[in-house]
C-alpha cells in the first residue's frame, strides 16, 4: 500500500480531516510511494512480534493489506499476545546472531520492537538482563546489512534522558537533545541509547536506513498488566479492578503519587511508528503523548472509570522512577504534522475494560510471560 494513502487513512480515522498536502511530510511521503515498490508484496519483519506493542502493529499492517508479514518473539507460541492466520510466526532467540540472520532473510522492511524489558520494578532489579538487549540490535543490524534490508526501524525509550533534566514532578518536557550529555536510567537506558548510535553507525558507514524513535510509557488493551512487567497504567487498572471485585477498597501507589509522567495510547504508538520509519527524519524522535498527569491523577482516573474511590496507602521503597518525565513534541509535529493525541481518559476506559475481561472468572487465566519482548 503507498505510504501516502496509510497516511491519508490514519488521519481520517483519528477525526483529523485536513488537507495533508500541506503537512511537511507530504512530500517525501508522495515521493516513496511513487518510487518504492509497492509495499504489501515486500516482507515485513516485526522482531518481538509476539508481545504488546508487536502484537497491534502485525495487527495494523494485516489491516493495511499486507500479506508477507513473519513475526519473530522469544516467547512460546500461546504466550503471544496476539497471533494471527497468514502470518510466518518464528520462536527465535534474537540475542544469538544465527537467529537474525534466519528472520531478516528476504526482508525488506524490519521493525525492531524486541527488548528484555518491563515496568519500573522490572527495569530497577533487572539491569543486566536490559543490557543484554544490545545483542539483539547488534546482531539484526548486522543482519539486515547481509540481507540488503530497504527500512529498519528501532524502538528506543525515554529512558535515555539524562537523569539530571528528570528530578522535580515540575517537569520541563524532554527534547531530544536533552539525551546528551549522557546520564540515562541505569541498565535498561544505556542500552537503549548504544543501540541507537548502532543504528546511526550502520546508517552512516553502510547505508542501512534506519530510523529511531523513542517510545513514552505505551499503554493499551492486549499488554502486559500483572506478573511484574507491567507499566504504571496496566498495573492501577489491575489494582483498582482488584479492589472492587474483592470489596477491599484500598490501593497500594508505588512512591508518593506526587511523580508526572505523560502515558501514550497504543494507537498512537503504531500510527506514530509507521510514519516515522516512511520519513526521512535521520535523528530519534521523540514519540509520546505530551498529556502530563502525577501518579495520584492517573489513578484518580481509573477509579472515576471504575465508579469508585480507594484508600492509598504510598509505598516509598519502592521502585518510582524518576521525579518526573514528560515528552516534547516540537521536532515530531514540525516534521510529520502531527503528535500523539489520545485522550488519556480515552485510552484507559479501553484499557481497563480490556484488563477486566481478563481478570473476571469467565476470561480464564492471566498471561503472566516469564520474559517478554515489548
Amino acid at each position: 500500500m503507498p505510504a501516502f494513502r496509510i497516511i491519508w487513512k490514519k488521519a481520517y480515522s483519528y477525526g483529523t480531516e485536513m488537507d495533508l498536502k500541506s503537512l511537511p511530510g507530504w512530500d517525501m511521503l508522495a515521493i516513496q510511494s511513487r518510487t518504492e515498490t509497492n509495499m504489501s508484496s515486500e516482507k515485513i519483519v516485526v522482531c518481538g512480534g509476539g508481545g504488546f506493542i508487536g502484537g497491534h502493529l502485525v495487527a495494523e499492517l494485516l489491516r493495511q493489506g499486507h500479506d508477507n508479514i513473519r513475526a519473530v518473539d522469544l516467547k512460546p507460541m500461546n504466550e503471544w499476545y496476539q497471533r494471527f492466520p497468514g502470518v510466518e510466526n518464528l520462536r527465535l532467540d534474537l540475542q544469538e546472531r544465527a537467529a537474525c540472520d534466519k528472520s531478516l532473510k528476504g526482508a525488506h522492511t524490519v521493525y525492531n520492537l524486541a527488548a528484555d524489558m518491563g515496568g519500573m520494578g522490572f527495569i530497577e532489579n533487572n539491569r543486566a538482563l536490559c543490557m543484554l538487549s544490545v545483542l539483539i540490535n547488534t546482531h539484526l543490524c548486522m543482519a539486515a546489512k547481509k540481507h540488503g534490508v530497504r527500512r529498519f526501524f528501532y524502538a528506543s525509550s525515554a529512558c535515555v534522558y539524562a537523569a539530571d533534566k528528570q528530578t522535580s514532578p515540575d517537569v520541563t518536557a524532554l527534547k531530544e537533545s536533552d539525551a546528551y550529555p549522557a546520564m540515562p536510567e541505569d541498565g535498561y537506558g544505556w542500552e537503549k541509547l548504544f543501540s541507537e548510535r548502532m543504528c546511526r553507525h550502520f546508517r552512516e558507514d553502510f547505508g542501512l536506513e534506519t530510523r529511531v524513535a523513542r517510545f513514552h510509557n505505551v499503554y493499551g488493551p492486549h499488554g502486559t498488566y500483572d506478573g511484574g512487567r507491567e507499566k504504571a497504567p496496566a498495573a492501577v487498572c489491575r489494582k483498582v479492578i482488584q479492589a472492587k471485585l474483592s470489596g477491599k477498597h484500598q490501593i497500594e501507589i508505588w512512591g508518593d503519587g506526587h511523580q508526572t509522567r505523560s502515558f501514550m495510547y497504543i494507537d498512537d504508538c503504531i500510527y506514530g511508528t509507521q510514519a516515522i520509519l516512511a520519513s526521512k527524519v535521520l535523528e530519534p524522535l521523540n514519540l509520546g503523548s505530551s498529556e502530563l498527569v502525577t501518579i495520584n491523577g492517573l489513578v484518580d482516573i481509573v477509579e472515576d472509570i471504575a465508579g469508585i474511590k480507594l484508600k492509598r496507602s504510598y509505598n516509598l521503597k519502592a521502585p518510582k522512577g524518576v521525579k518526573g518525565r514528560n515528552s516534547d513534541n516540537t521536532l515530531i509535529k514540525k516534521y510529520l504534522g502531527w503528535e500523539p493525541n489520545i485522550r488519556l481518559r480515552d485510552g484507559l476506559e479501553k484499557t481497563y475494560r480490556w484488563i477486566h475481561d481478563q481478570m473476571t472468572p469467565r476470561a480464564g487465566k492471566s498471561r503472566r510471560p516469564a520474559r517478554s519482548y515489548r
